[in-house]
């Protein structure tokens, strides 16, 4: 996935975003599809490798696009609710595991990748491009058919004189290099460290919460029904927490919910009643995979269009390497035999790295869909009308 996200994300700036996802669906599909048949891990190592690289590059162009069509006022709602589809689709395969698993066997999960591929003459046929995209090749038509969907009312055609220089300037050169001009370098680096604290936390749940749970007494019923819990609260955290960033800013959220998950995950290890574990771990979820979907957005849109999937895609490839970390970390605890409670004191520490590392963001250097207008007396800081009316 790391592999993927750097790969794909700077191509689908030059090349189109729309293709990207194409090939990156297909990848991840096929190959996990083709999971289901290997006869030894050496396969299913190669066929996980190409899946993940498939997967990696679908995440950012999806943000990037879906955070380019979203109406500014409620962006972040919009952004984190699509991307809870990875939380119920944890919660699918938790409920596979607890219900399919005994009598069909691991084969019929990874089968299960073949749906997307359902979707994708519908997908090809509907999905529309980036408008930079659009833009940068001068395709008035396709311009203008969005632009008209956007605002019915202005009647949009291809005669219209559209400013494609101004555009053309802005995407010369390596969209990577890009993260750092302007004045983007610390906070670049910053939404590195957020990405990698977060994920460290999300894929250290995923991979060793059921075990974790086992250790603690659980039945393996129970720890399986924890991941559901989990992923519930991820759901619960993406929406809440994207209509608040809507209304207070994304910045202001993501801390409060970093510093909400380390407080969880301090009490998480303490003996209480059955009840008051699932609440925590509902937080948990909210504060994990939750904190990363109202992240999204706020990356995207800190990054010009033009960007904008370099943007996203090279910070979830950074915090890829904190999920890599994650269940080698997670491993050694366990071997440690070290008590619950320790075990989930070692969650804290991300949580405290991410909203240090949120909070030295600097806002006033990003894009957030701002444009320079010169006239004879002043500059102007407009949104885009467009923007506001998607």
């Amino acid at each position: 996935m790391m592999a993927g996200a750097f790969l794909f994300a700077p191509l689908a700036d030059k090349l189109g975003r729309k293709k990207v996802l194409v090939i990156c669906i297909s990848l991840f599909s096929v190959a996990t599809i083709l999971t289901g048949f290997v006869t030894g891990p050496t396969q299913f190592s190669i066929l996980r490798l190409i899946a993940g690289i498939g997967l990696g590059g679908l995440m950012p162009n999806v943000i990037a696009l879906m955070t380019e069509y979203s109406p500014k006022s409620i962006r972040g709602i919009l952004v984190a609710t699509m991307y809870c589809g990875y939380a119920i689709g944890g919660i699918l395969v938790s409920l596979m595991g607890i219900f399919v698993l005994p009598d069909f066997g691991w084969r019929v999960l990874f089968w299960s990748a073949g749906v997307p591929l359902l979707f994708l003459p519908l997908f090809i046929k509907y999905f529309p491009e980036s408008m930079s995209f659009y833009i940068l090749r001068k395709q008035n038509a396709k311009l203008c058919d969005i632009l008209n969907r956007v605002d019915p009312g202005q009647n949009y055609s291809e005669n219209d004189e559209f400013q494609f220089e101004e555009e053309k300037e802005r995407a010369k050169g390596f969209p990577v290099k890009k993260l750092f001009e302007s004045k983007r370098a610390r906070s670049t680096f910053m939404f590195w460290l957020a990405c990698f604290s977060c994920l460290i936390m999300v894929y250290g749940l995923n991979t060793w919460l059921p075990k974790l749970m086992m250790q603690a007494g659980y039945p393996l019923g129970s720890s399986l029904s924890f991941m559901l819990a989990l992923n519930i609260g991820s759901i619960i955290g993406s929406i809440f927490g994207g209509w608040l960033a809507d209304r207070i800013g994304s910045k202001k959220v993501l801390v409060m919910f970093f510093i909400l998950g380390a407080a969880c995950f301090a009490l998480l290890g303490l003996k209480t009643n059955l009840l008051f574990l699932y609440t925590l771990i509902v937080v948990g979820g909210a504060c994990t995979i939750g904190t990363q979907n109202i992240a999204n957005p706020y990356i995207a849109e800190y990054y010009p269009k033009e960007m904008r999937s370099t943007g996203i895609g090279w910070a979830l490839g950074m915090g890829r390497i904190g999920a890599l970390l994650a269940p080698t970390l997670g491993g050694i605890l366990l071997s440690k035999n070290l008590p619950l409670q320790i075990n989930f004191l070692a969650f804290c520490i991300p949580c405290i790295l991410g909203g240090l590392a949120i909070l030295l963001i600097q806002n006033k250097y990003g894009s957030f869909d701002k444009k320079v207008i010169e006239n004879k007396h002043s500059i102007e800081e407009t949104i885009f009308e467009m923007e506001g009316k998607a």
